[in-house]
């Protein structure tokens, strides 16, 4: 059973607890449609069934040794075509708890994945209900390895396995964290401030203004990240011409 106790203002401040479940994606959004749920509410499993990740993708956690959770928010501030701004601050509230434990190696690897070097170490899956021209919810799911440390991949990692303890991770304890993080960022989006949120984003973009290879189509190419584009697209430098990415639309050569 979680109990945590965050220094937050409502984010984690209200706990649901699922012993096993699909997925805390789906379990999120039935309380949307069944109640008004709080804002902050956080839906946590030790053991997600059919975990996914961005565009369907698997996501693989053991039972009990990582942090699985949705985190429900209501940003109406945020128009629909607006919304890579919460990835950003989503992201930039992760790296906020982890850096710390792992190092300068953390990076944020667009549009959704939380690297360390050429590894990850999470996922984030944000699902949105839209109001008109605004968001009405997003669904906040948040996939982090923790104390895992077999993987069926060898591009996985954990925190035990690059910042190892000798009694592994409080994890009801780094969840703590994370509610205080993410709800630091949430708040700095709420209040205007993009462009901190931006500065700060591209300054921990995994690959951010190196040469390397790319995919896209089929075809392999040599370019640059040089940016998001205000619809969260990546912008890419290649060959002297920018090329903007939506999801799915380029994948990186690791």
């Amino acid at each position: 059973m979680y109990k945590i106790h965050p220094k937050t203002l409502f984010i984690g401040q209200i706990l649901q607890y699922l012993p096993s479940c699909q997925s805390t994606n789906d379990e999120a959004s039935v309380l949307i449609a069944q109640i008004d749920p709080n804002e902050g509410l956080v839906v946590i499993t030790d053991n997600q069934t059919a975990g996914r990740g961005q565009r369907g993708n698997q996501w693989e956690a053991k039972a009990g040794e990582n942090l699985t959770f949705s985190l429900l928010l209501k940003p109406g501030f945020l128009m629909a075509k607006d919304q890579f701004w919460l990835n950003m601050a989503i992201s930039l509230g992760i790296y906020d708890a982890l850096q710390p434990l792992v190092g300068s190696a953390l990076r944020i690897k667009w549009p959704n994945d939380i690297y360390v070097s050429d590894q990850k170490l999470g996922g984030i899956l944000i699902e949105n209900t839209l109001h008109g021209y605004s968001i009405a919810w997003s669904v906040v799911g948040i996939g982090l390895n923790v104390n895992q440390t077999e993987f069926g991949y060898s591009t996985a990692t954990s925190l035990q396995a690059l910042a190892p303890l000798p009694n592994t991770y409080d994890l009801p304890g780094l969840l703590s964290r994370l509610c205080e993080t993410l709800e630091q960022r949430y708040l700095q989006l709420r209040s205007g401030q993009r462009d901190t949120l931006k500065i700060n984003y591209l300054q921990i973009l995994y690959r951010f203004q190196e040469e390397h290879s790319f995919e896209s189509e089929g075809q392999a190419f040599r370019g640059t990240i040089i940016g998001i584009d205000p619809n969260g697209r990546l912008a890419i430098n290649a060959n002297g011409q920018v090329r903007y990415f939506g999801f799915k639309e380029v994948s990186f050569s690791i």
